[in-house]
């Protein structure tokens, strides 16, 4: 049986910010990796000034979605799969969300849907985000919630018996990809390799805001190699990633340099494994 990796996503382009090289590089070492997109990104803003398909951008955003999705994935090569939900927005001002968004409708009902698909992937491995998303996006909040219920409850006969064989997840990750030890350690390199660079009066202002998160990676993946496909990927979602973007600040020389990893946090583990880790799969072997 080969090892699985399944990465629970809220909206198409999260999986090219928050882990393509990591899929990338599991997918190089024989490993079979699905995203799950659990919304279409319908409420997305157009973030890109000059998208080449802005006129299809304004009359079908979801459609031009599906489109990026598609060719994000052509470049890194992993399965995908449609959760089905539409995508939620940030809530309003009195706290509501739209009626029947992916937010808005009961965990219990959406986790089922994800147990099907665990099921019939049957992985080994998910990744997904924090309790608060990775950053308060109420889709962001969701994914966790579902995650952590189809984790618990796709292993349990009992629960959502017609969705298929029972399959015990072995372990569970959040996504740390975005830290503030990455960023400070690759521009203290850049300000060894190159003290002149424009880009370190930059530093301060963009990372400021991450100085005082705590870092709660266990385990980094080291997938240096596989950056410049990650960034092709991202620069596919074009409505939503401009060339210009925050994304694309470090050279990725000077990344693979200093930070040659993505990086994540055990949150749940059926298995024996001792963190520091090196690798999602430790403690697994494929008759797992």
């Amino acid at each position: 049986m080969s090892l699985r990796l399944m990465a629970v996503h809220a909206h198409p382009d999260d999986e090219s910010s928050k882990g393509a090289a990591t899929y990338a590089h599991y997918l190089n070492e024989g490993v079979e990796v699905m995203v799950v997109s659990c919304t279409g990104g319908e409420r997305g803003d157009i973030l890109n000034d000059h998208l080449e398909r802005d006129a299809l951008a304004r009359r079908d955003l979801a459609g031009l979605r599906r489109l990026e999705m598609a060719d994000a994935q052509s470049i890194i090569g992993f399965q995908h799969r449609w959760l089905g939900y539409v995508d939620s927005g940030m809530a309003r001002e009195d706290g509501t969300l739209p009626p029947g968004s992916f937010a808005d409708i009961p965990v219990e009902i959406e986790a089922e849907h994800l147990v099907r698909v665990v099921r019939e992937f049957r992985p080994q491995v998910i990744v997904t985000y924090d309790e608060n998303g990775g950053y308060p996006h109420p889709d962001h909040i969701r994914s966790h919630e579902i995650s952590m219920a189809a984790y618990e409850a796709a292993a349990d006969p009992e629960r959502y018996p017609e969705a298929g064989e029972p399959w015990a997840v072995s372990k569970l990750y959040y996504e740390r990809i975005f830290n503030f030890p990455r960023m400070e350690a690759v521009g203290k390199h850049l300000a060894e390799i190159d003290p002149d660079s424009p880009l370190l009066t930059q530093f301060n202002e963009m990372v400021g805001w991450m100085r005082d998160r705590p870092f709660n990676a266990t385990t980094q993946v080291r997938v240096g190699e596989f950056f410049e496909r990650r960034d092709q990927a991202l620069k596919a979602h074009a409505s939503q990633v401009a060339p210009d973007s925050s994304f694309f600040f470090w050279p990725n020389r000077v990344q693979q340099e200093a930070w040659p990893y993505e990086d994540y946090q055990l949150a749940a583990s059926r298995v024996a494994t001792a963190t520091p880790e090196a690798d999602l799969f430790q403690g697994i072997s494929e008759d797992d």
